[in-house]
């Protein structure tokens, strides 16, 4: 497959947002965000970004592909993990500026590389104006995997193997 994928421009606001031609609008840096969810309990796993390879790859093989953009290249979900991710359904939203991907996940069932089963693990507080440093909540932040171990080098989760509270 080319890098270059054989996507359509958009044609117009209308089309976009009416059509039944997908013609996504990558931003500046060529890239589309991507939220993941689980498609057996509908929970967030994680936000990423696809260009126009691995959103086609991920089209073409049903499996979760995306742009790593701290690694500058292509990955496909679960390639040193383990935990991969079979796509079940793809939508776009209304101005075809994102996707979403509603998965079924293997492995370990974990989408974090910090060894969760997903990447949105720590709540923020709410209802009270911001006064410097907010203290972050864990939450659902058991780990399902040791990512020294499963990665195999120490940088792997970025210093993140503290317990969880």
């Amino acid at each position: 497959m080319s890098k270059d994928a054989p996507f359509p421009a958009p044609e117009s606001e209308t089309a976009s947002e009416e059509g039944t031609v997908f013609a996504p609008r990558f931003d500046k840096d060529g890239l589309l965000p991507v939220v993941t969810t689980s498609a057996k309990t509908g929970e967030v796993l994680m936000l990423a970004y696809l260009n126009a390879e691995a959103l086609a790859r991920t089209i073409e093989t049903g499996e979760a592909h995306y742009w790593s953009r701290s690694r500058g290249r292509l990955w496909r979900k679960g390639e040193e993990s383990g935990n991969t991710q079979r796509v079940v359904e793809m939508r776009t939203d209304c101005d075809q500026d994102a996707v979403w991907l509603m998965v079924e996940t293997a492995g370990a069932e974990a989408a974090c590389h910090t060894g969760r089963r997903s990447c949105f693990y720590r709540a923020l507080p709410v209802g009270t104006a911001p006064r410097g440093a907010l203290s972050l909540r864990f939450v659902d932040a058991e780990r399902q995997f040791d990512p020294e171990t499963v990665y195999r080098h120490s940088g792997a989760a970025k210093g993140t193997l503290k317990s969880s509270s």
